[in-house]
């Protein structure tokens, strides 16, 4: 009996942050030790390995196949094995990355454009393959057009600064929606505030998808910028681009779409479907953090004014003055994150592998097996539209459990059950208040992901709410 309760104070600091101080009849198992399991081998001589072929393995599913290409998902947590569905936030590397990033450094490491001898070509040839590598993957009509940030909030305040600043005056509209991420929001309200310029939100539809039919009542010739998702990173549901770049443009509008939850799970074609900017990042499609890029027309580049000052972005420096290089130099001051960049065209060169069509069905296929087990799961709310053979899904669900706070189930679920999910607003607060929340619980899942593992999330989830229900 002592022992029991000696291991139940031990276990305190385990506790989920609502039910601390409330008393519990029992130690939650585990002491949050991280055990590594003893694949150190296998590791190695994946990482050796360039992209892998699957063509001659049996037929399986996708995520059985490429799993092997990501030793982080072999790590177990208290004798659980890790259940990885927090992609929507950032997604795991495979070896193929991992080696990329290793050689660049281990055996070519220099700055590019600037250096004539050998490791700065080769250096230089990579990070410009690299920018190709991009291009091709999103079909822009020149590897100009593609502009390298440190991420896609980056790449949405370049266009903020860069083109914003210089096109808006008093008066003027920009439209969002209420279901845009923080970092497609925060720029523009800068940019209004300092130029006058009106913020016009798009509400939420009954099936609670940004409402396009009063997107383009708000369109008029004031309106000279639309800042849309592709895909909601809370909500899941895909808008219609086109439509929408369409209905812009007749106005004579702007449009920027936020592609971060899109280009890592489908493929997405910037000619098709007509925006004049579009960014995406590279830590949410298996290639290395720090990295990003904007995709822009070239003719709207070539107009902008530069973002940031500095080394590389000039064509001639004057006493008083300066001249500004070409798209995309002019936007990439400074030394860049060139290792980043490399191991994200090898993340395309991973993806592409696989192809993103294959990828997109296979999570097409997961994501509705996600909705359906959720649904099946007890005082679950699910927030967004159900899948159906019409509307696209992605393969994430946000939602609450009544009267559970989407913390302690997180938190419950990554103790107890080795399943790693989101909690909080999703860097979405104002989609939160319009749906009545302060927050959610997410799930969202890769190609790497198995039903299996929604399977053991499923199961954690009810163990979780019969552990936390029975507190209450």
């Amino acid at each position: 009996m002592a022992t029991a309760a000696a291991a139940g104070v031990a276990s305190l600091r385990y506790f989920p942050s609502s039910l601390r101080n409330r008393g519990y009849p029992g130690p939650i198992r585990g002491g949050g030790v991280v055990t590594l399991s003893p694949r150190q081998g296998r590791y190695a001589s994946v990482a050796a390995v360039a992209v892998p072929s699957r063509e001659a393995e049996p037929a399986s599913s996708l995520g059985d196949l490429t799993r092997v290409d990501f030793p982080i998902l072999d790590q177990e947590f208290d004798g659980n094995k890790l259940v990885y569905f927090d992609n929507g936030a950032t997604s795991q590397k495979p070896s193929h990355v991992m080696k990329a990033l290793d050689d660049y450094y281990r055996f070519y490491n220099s700055n590019v454009h600037r250096g004539i001898h050998n490791l700065s070509a080769k250096a230089t040839g990579a990070y410009e393959a690299a920018r190709i590598k991009v291009a091709n993957f999103v079909n822009a009509a020149d590897s100009r057009e593609i502009i390298f940030t440190r991420n896609a909030t980056e790449a949405i305040n370049l266009v903020a600064y860069s083109w914003g600043l210089s096109n808006l005056k008093q008066g003027d509209e920009i439209v969002l929606t209420v279901a845009e991420h923080h970092s497609a929001i925060v720029p523009w309200q800068f940019v209004s505030q300092k130029t006058g310029a009106v913020l016009k939100y798009v509400g939420l539809s009954k099936e609670e998808v940004p409402d396009i039919e009063q997107l383009k009542g708000l369109l008029s010739n004031k309106t000279k910028i639309v800042v849309v998702h592709h895909v909601s990173n809370v909500l899941g549901s895909m808008l219609p681009i086109e439509e929408i770049v369409a209905c812009s443009n007749r106005v004579g509008a702007k449009v920027l779409v936020d592609a971060c939850q899109s280009v890592p799970h489908m493929p997405v074609d910037v000619q098709k479907l007509g925006a004049d900017f579009l960014v995406a990042s590279s830590h949410k499609m298996c290639g290395p953090t720090g990295v990003g890029f904007l995709h822009g027309k070239f003719e709207i580049l070539s107009s902008m004014e530069p973002f940031l000052g500095g080394g590389e972005m000039i064509a001639d420096v004057f006493q008083d003055q300066s001249t500004y290089a070409e798209p995309p130099s002019r936007f990439e001051a400074g030394t860049p994150a060139i290792g980043e960049a490399i191991g994200l065209g090898a993340a395309i060169d991973y993806l592409s592998n696989f192809g993103m069509q294959r990828i997109h069905e296979y999570e097409k296929e997961l994501g509705a097996y996600l909705y359906e087990s959720l649904l099946s799961v007890p005082k679950v709310r699910i927030y967004g539209p159900a899948p159906s053979q019409s509307d696209h899904r992605a393969p994430l669900c946000s939602f609450n459990v009544e009267n559970v706070h989407p913390t302690d189930i997180a938190e419950i679920l990554d103790l107890q059950h080795g399943v790693a999910i989101r909690s909080g607003h999703h860097c979405a607060q104002i989609l939160h208040r319009t749906l009545g929340i302060t927050a959610s619980a997410r799930a969202s899942l890769h190609f790497y992901n198995t039903k299996e593992e929604v399977d053991v999330f499923i199961h954690g989830l009810k163990d979780t709410i019969d552990f936390l229900t029975s507190q209450h």
